[in-house]
């Protein structure tokens, strides 16, 4: 199941990351990614172990070929492989990891305060609900 297509696993109750979702979907033609939310019962079970429960609240999670990626190496993953002119994103992975994933965190950290936070997470419309787990 996994293998067809890749999971992109969010914060469902925030702001900024249910606009990150909204734009894969827009810009993801041939419709590579399947959505869940941190939230959910699928996307606990995904994760399992794998990644801290410190981690989470702070990271989309990206599983691609039963391997999990987390953090800008996750957002640049999803980015590469959408339309232009959202793939030209692709252009940070030239910055160093820690140095991406510490602007990252910086973001993270303080999108409630930023972008705001949802009471739940989102549901989705009628005509992409087969994308989201």
């Amino acid at each position: 199941m996994i293998d067809s297509y890749s999971i992109l696993i969010f914060d469902g109750e925030c702001n900024l990351c249910n606009t990150w979702v909204k734009l894969v979907l827009r810009f993801d033609k041939k419709q590579r990614f399947k959505f869940c939310s941190l939230q959910s019962e699928i996307g606990r079970k995904l994760i399992g172990d794998k990644i801290s429960l410190e981690t989470l609240p702070v990271t989309v999670v990206l599983i691609e070929n039963e391997k999990l990626y987390t953090h800008s190496t996750a957002a640049l993953r999803v980015v590469q492989q959408l339309a232009f002119p959202v793939s030209m994103l692709v252009v940070f992975k030239i910055i160093p990891v820690k140095v991406r994933d510490g602007i990252y965190n910086w973001i993270a950290r303080n999108r409630y305060k930023w972008f705001g936070k949802q009471q739940s997470c989102m549901v989705p419309k009628a005509n992409i609900m087969h994308r989201f787990l």
